[in-house]
């Protein structure tokens, strides 16, 4: 009999294990007479990995270099009892194999192998989705950019079994598959798409500790070249518009609705927008979902690498925003393409912007050019990692953790944290404090309002100035600044020391002005301006 387990390398593909004669196959029904039909080892080119779950279903795939038979034997105990089958897809450089497994049971743990011939995988377990509106709390890990970097091959390999799975299974003291219910990857798996040793040597060895039992849901980078490997090798969802299956597509995990989008040239279009619109607007009266997490491989805006920026990310962006703000909805766009960490917010909407690089790919390091501090964003890292958020009914929590650079490698630990909240209850509105119906010099002004508070005790997160000519409605702001609480940029926090409750502001014309504030906490609540105040600069 031939097993196999985690690959490494293609020379390493097959492992021989001498053992006794395989057992007899249960069959679909159970019944120990069907009889085996292939009995030829087969070499394994890909281990077996798991796609597109639902609380009763999944996709088991796997690649031999030959070999038609495609069975996987399953059960509730490493003991299986059950069999699902298929045919496998010849192509171009073997037999892809895709077994469809239906009929499960919500929120369960199964075990499984997958066999083609006498060829037999290690026997692996999974856990099923819990039901939708069973209100468990469950994680999912997003990252991307594992492409390999020659100076460092290993590098995708050990952000899997040196970070995801020991930090995930020691922070919530349970085994992988019930310590992760699904994995992003936000783009460019392999270095090329075409080079189909990239995807056997590279990417799936290195997923494979993770993909046995965790399904994961990739988006296309502009490394994979729009390739047939891609598309031969994954089995996504197939909502999207017609034509363009596994470019773009929804799924859906408890309270999260996950969206895929394909940026690349070609596919960001406004055809893809026009699905986007339609699922945003369903999903806006839809009371199963509170959160929606979009994926696609460019960036609005870097602030580590402007040249991968995209116009067409930033529609995507304004899309929602829109439907966070109508619809009550938090919501985040996961990316990838620079080589880094950052994490940013909409000003006026409940939107997280987060580039969940690097995992592998050359990073993308401070001093290089091409760099812009902007003010959407509170935190970038040139370093490795990738994000964990942590679900729960009516809010989750997004955690980054850094595996540090080569230089100053380090165990994953948590550099950037917060939580979002569905229906949270804003900070208390702010009182200016002064200038107040009083003349000041225009050289010297110092807006000044109250201590930030919040009713469930949230910290402060960023605090939102204008000063205007006009009182009535404060249009035209001549001054309209949004600070944040942090600013890490370039390895600094340039926000560190400094007030949120009062703003320095350059010299004003003389005249009346008026001046307002909001306080925003860290889970992106705003709350009410401040009552509008009055003062008037006098001439220097």
């Amino acid at each position: 009999m031939i097993a196999w387990g985690v690959v490494h390398a293609r020379v390493a593909l097959l492992l021989l294990v001498a053992c006794a004669a395989p057992p007899a196959d249960p069959g679909s029904s159970g019944d120990p007479d069907v009889p085996l039909g292939d009995t030829a080892p087969h070499e394994v080119l890909v281990a077996p990995y798991l796609q597109s779950f639902t609380p009763t279903s999944g996709w088991i795939c796997w690649e031999t270099a030959d070999g038609e038979e495609s069975v996987v034997e399953y059960g509730l105990t490493e003991a299986l009892g059950a069999q699902a089958r298929a045919t496998a897809t010849a192509w171009g450089h073997g037999m892809q194999h895709e077994v469809h497994l239906e009929g499960l049971t919500p929120d369960t743990v199964y075990w499984y192998l997958a066999r083609t011939g006498a060829t037999r995988s290690e026997p692996a377990h999974f856990r099923t989705p819990p039901a939708v509106g069973a209100g468990a709390p469950f994680r999912l890990v997003a990252m991307s950019d594992m492409q390999r970097d020659d100076a460092r091959p290993l590098q995708w390999a050990q952000v899997v079994e040196q970070g995801v799975i020991p930090w995930v299974t020691g922070a919530y003291d349970a085994d992988l598959p019930t310590a992760v219910g699904l994995v992003l990857i936000a783009g460019d798996l392999v270095d090329s798409g075409w080079m189909y040793d990239d995807w056997t040597t590279d990417f799936f060895p290195g997923a494979a500790p993770l993909s046995r039992s965790v399904p994961f849901y990739p988006v296309l980078g502009n490394h994979e070249g729009n390739s047939p490997a891609y598309f031969q090798y994954m089995h996504l969802p197939e909502d999207g518009t017609p034509g363009f299956e596994e470019h773009w597509w929804t799924t859906d995990y408890q309270n999260v609705r996950v969206v895929g989008l394909d940026s690349n040239e070609g596919y960001a279009s406004t055809e893809q927008l026009e699905w986007l619109d339609e699922v945003l607007e369903r999903t806006c009266t839809d009371d199963t979902i509170e959160f929606v997490f979009a994926e696609l491989h460019h960036p609005y805006l870097s602030e580590l690498w402007n040249p991968g920026e995209l116009d067409w990310t930033g529609e995507v962006v304004a899309r929602m925003e829109a439907f966070s703000t109508a619809c009550g909805k938090p919501s985040v766009h996961f990316f990838g393409h620079t080589h880094g960490y950052s994490r940013g917010q909409s000003r006026e909407h409940a939107h997280l912007w987060v580039n969940v690089g690097s995992a592998g790919g050359a990073l993308d390091r401070w001093g290089a050019d091409g760099q812009t501090d902007y003010e959407a964003f509170s935190n970038s890292q040139d370093a490795y990692g990738f994000v964990v958020v942590e679900a729960e009914p009516g809010a989750f929590t997004l955690r980054r953790l850094s595996l540090g650079t080569p230089e100053a490698p380090t165990e994953a630990v948590v550099t950037d944290e917060l939580t979002v909240r569905l229906a949270a209850r804003p900070p208390a509105t702010p009182e200016a404090v002064g200038p107040v119906d009083r003349g000041v010099v225009g050289a010297n002004l110092e807006l000044v309002a109250s201590s930030f508070s919040h009713p469930e005790g949230g910290a402060h997160g960023a605090s939102w100035w204008q000063v205007s000519a006009d009182c009535t409605a404060l249009s035209a702001p001549v001054v309209d600044r949004w600070e944040q609480h942090e600013n890490w940029y370039g390895g600094v926090d340039t926000r560190a020391g400094l007030p949120l409750d009062r703003l320095a502001v350059e010299a004003l014309a003389p005249g009346v002005w008026c001046w307002r504030v909001r306080y925003r906490d860290r889970g992106l609540a705003w709350s009410a301006w401040s009552t509008p105040a009055a003062f008037v600069v006098e001439g220097a």
